[in-house]
């Protein structure tokens, strides 16, 4: 499945609401995934086929977190998978999320709706978002991965029509992946929906777990472009339906981030699908507490301050930030503009991608600087690395590195990472220094010639004061660990 699910609620929640929410770290909606269980193997899944299927959330676990999210203010829970229907309670999960007065989102690929299961989610009001990649058999059961798929979502589909669906709430959706080998039946599929009242829910792809393996799925920017404003055509002369094409969603705004948030089948929460970026889990802080000292989430509602490259300047940038899935898989970087989108077509070289030179991103002169590029990006975390050459000023005679310098690498990383958040935002190195160190180990040396990787992780922090926990490797071994105490200019936080 790829999925920016909530986009459907943005006709829902007023701007005033969705403004007020992100400000107050508050959800309108939540992803959940109850387990990633499947009987397809969809060729543009976010899931990768090395699943990890163990320690998946019990169903009062379940409970509880939707219980956080309804305390928060989330409205809708937003069901994925995996698939929702080979889930064993499923029907128990549904009928708890409405009797908490929460409206239902279900994504399926359309297994086991039977006509009674049909009459159930109809009875609770679910609204059902059924995955139709074609009405091409052949096509659709390759996409799907499995012979017979287009014969069970069409059954599906009979089934829910003749439960009710849609109904006067217009509670029925299809979603559609758009790749190469559907492309050109996307007009056509798009108005037989409209015709039956049933919202067409076209996607581009995120590149990312079996997709990412796919590129023979993927389409050009341009072709993008193109089909993306043929749809809203046929939206205007047919339907009197009126928007501007922007990825990643066709005729539908994403900034689902400003109100959204998704807890994966092991309790790990992420900002989206896309960004799966872990930011905390249900089973260790309370769902609140994750959301409200999440710095991912703290950027990403604050976009317009943080977001970085062409799409910073954008003239749609008040209602649009791209895909932040398709541009955190393709640079790494949750704050990039977006590779995809056709108004960055002939700016990519505009884009940075991971890894980058710290010489753009530290202070440091040449001769002082012990690290070489920042790798990754994570919460409040981040991974440098460094070779080790003959000409660095720490490298004693015998080719050994002093071990003085390991707290230094630390220092910088911390700099990297601080420094990055700034790069195509205002292109200023950030301010900072270093205040003390404690609990310093050392447990090896590292020679010319040895590629070190520095891992940190910010765990405390006090307005412009900050603690760091960081990890120094040459492959598996651990050479050093420590902490450091920093202070960085408030104006360009992490």
């Amino acid at each position: 499945m790829n999925v920016c699910s909530t986009q459907l609620s943005n006709f829902e929640f007023t701007k005033e609401e969705i403004e007020h929410t992100a400000k107050s770290n508050r959800l309108l909606s939540m992803e959940i995934e109850f387990s990633l269980r499947c009987n397809l193997r969809c060729q543009y899944c976010y899931v990768p086929d090395e699943k990890n299927l163990e320690n998946e959330l019990t169903r009062e676990e379940i409970r509880d977190t939707i219980l956080q999210a309804k305390a928060l203010g989330a409205r809708k829970i937003i069901v994925l998978g995996g698939e929702p229907m080979v889930y064993p309670h499923i029907m128990e999960m549904l009928e708890f999320i409405k009797e908490n007065g929460l409206n239902i989102e279900l994504f399926t690929n359309g297994s086991k709706i039977t006509p009674d299961i049909a009459r159930r989610l109809f009875a609770l009001d679910t609204f059902v978002v059924l995955k139709m990649n074609s009405r091409v058999e052949n096509i659709q059961d390759a996409l799907s991965g499995k012979q017979g798929a287009y014969k069970n979502i069409q059954e599906a589909f009979k089934n829910l029509k003749a439960a009710g669906y849609p109904g006067k709430s217009g509670n029925f959706a299809v979603s559609t992946i758009i790749c190469q080998q559907n492309i050109e039946d996307m007009p056509a599929m798009w108005e037989w929906l409209r015709e039956q009242n049933i919202i067409p829910y076209f996607e581009m792809i995120t590149p990312q777990g079996k997709a990412r393996a796919n590129e023979w799925l993927y389409v050009s920017i341009p072709r993008l472009e193109e089909i993306f404003k043929k749809l809203a055509e046929i939206d205007r002369v047919k339907f009197n339906r009126h928007w501007q094409p922007q990825p990643p969603l066709v005729g539908i705004k994403c900034l689902r981030h400003q109100f959204s948030c998704m807890v994966n089948s092991q309790g790990y929460v992420f900002p989206c699908v896309g960004i799966n970026i872990p930011i905390g889990n249900v089973r260790k802080n309370k769902l609140s507490d994750i959301i409200a000292e999440s710095e991912v989430v703290e950027d990403l509602r604050n976009y317009r301050k943080s977001i970085k490259g062409p799409c910073r300047d954008c003239d749609k940038s008040s209602e649009c930030y791209g895909c932040r899935g398709a541009a955190y898989q393709l640079t790494g970087d949750y704050l990039a503009s977006d590779p995809w989108c056709w108004n960055n077509a002939n700016r990519q070289n505009d884009i940075v991608h991971l890894p980058v030179a710290v010489d753009r991103i530290i202070p440091q002169q040449a001769s002082m600087r012990v690290i070489d590029k920042l790798e990754k990006v994570a919460e409040r975390a981040g991974e440098v690395s460094v070779t080790i050459s003959d000409d660095m000023l720490f490298v004693r005679e015998d080719g050994t590195l002093d071990e003085t310098v390991y707290l230094e690498m630390i220092a910088q990383a911390m700099a990297a990472l601080n420094g990055f958040k700034a790069l195509g935002v205002n292109n200023k190195v950030v301010e900072g220094f270093l205040l003390g160190a404690k609990k310093l180990e050392i447990s090896g040396t590292a020679r010319i010639g040895d590629t070190l990787t520095i891992s940190i992780f910010k765990y405390a922090r006090y307005g412009d004061f900050g603690v760091v926990k960081g990890k120094v490797m040459c492959g598996d071994e651990l050479l050093a660990q420590g902490e450091v105490k920093f202070w960085e200019n408030k104006g360009n936080k992490i």
